[in-house]
């Protein structure tokens, strides 16, 4: 197996997250003494380092076609990662703790493809067995599964319909008047609620009344018929003027 030393150390030292890190004891090929090295397990590979800090990896084992067992001559919390063949070589790393062993060893065994493929596949068993289920269920009814409306959904379709054409007023659409403003009140129901317990919609406001005294200023407007929007402006900024006086002299108070 070909692999890009490059890729390898970015991928190593990335900020990917980890599946599992942290110091083991690693023993020599050659030599059976044991060194304290860091190892960073992601996916399928596990790195080692010299120390916590450095760089670049100082080697990677691809855990595709091994097993990890456990180590009882070798020493304290060890375990081993064995490949099939008989040229293969055998990993001997040992941990700080019982736990730490543990750890190690759960997520070591849980690394390569092969065990996710058995865990996908195992998952689609158990899907296709609930969908049996489900299926045999309903009674073998042929009709697709829909959920079934809320109680919104419900007085949704309980509203009257819109008319096509909503009556103006002033040439302005009046939404009272479509949905019957000046009917009474339904007080069948209590708590927002009608005689089959769905949830009514809430109240409209009531339309604005003109006044008499603003139809006749509206009167007296449009009898005056500025010619040019000069008078305008000086109607209404004498009337601003005013009121901006009388204001000021309110807020002074009443004169010694």
């Amino acid at each position: 197996m070909k692999l890009n030393e490059r890729s390898l150390a970015f991928y190593a030292t990335c900020d990917s997250p980890a599946d599992n890190a942290g110091f083991l004891y690693k023993r020599g090929e050659r030599h059976t003494a044991y060194h304290r090295r860091w190892f960073v397990l992601k996916g399928n590979m596990l790195f080692y380092f010299e120390e916590r800090d450095s760089r670049e990896p100082v080697g990677v084992i691809v855990l595709e076609g091994c097993n990890v067992e456990l180590c009882d001559s070798a020493g304290d919390f060890a375990f081993a990662i064995r490949f099939g063949g008989t040229k293969s070589r055998t990993y001997v790393l040992a941990a700080e703790s019982q736990a730490a062993m543990e750890s190690w060893v759960k997520s070591l065994s849980r690394a390569s493809f092969d065990y996710m493929r058995l865990v996908v596949r195992e998952l689609e068993k158990q899907l296709q067995e609930m969908s049996r289920g489900l299926a045999g269920g309903c009674g073998g009814s042929q009709e697709p599964w829909k959920l079934k409306p809320s109680g919104v959904e419900q007085s949704r379709e309980r509203l009257p319909a819109l008319p096509a054409i909503l009556p103006k007023e002033n040439g302005c659409a009046v939404w009272n008047n479509a949905l019957g403003a000046d009917r009474l009140p339904d007080t069948s129901g209590c708590d927002g609620h009608d005689e089959e317990g769905s949830p009514r919609p809430p109240p409209l406001p009531p339309r604005r009344r003109v006044s008499n005294g603003e139809a006749a200023s509206a009167g007296a407007a449009v009898a005056e018929n500025p010619s040019t929007f000069c008078r305008l402006h000086e109607q209404y900024s004498r009337e601003v003027a005013r009121l901006r006086q009388d204001w000021h002299q309110r807020r002074r108070g009443p004169r010694p």
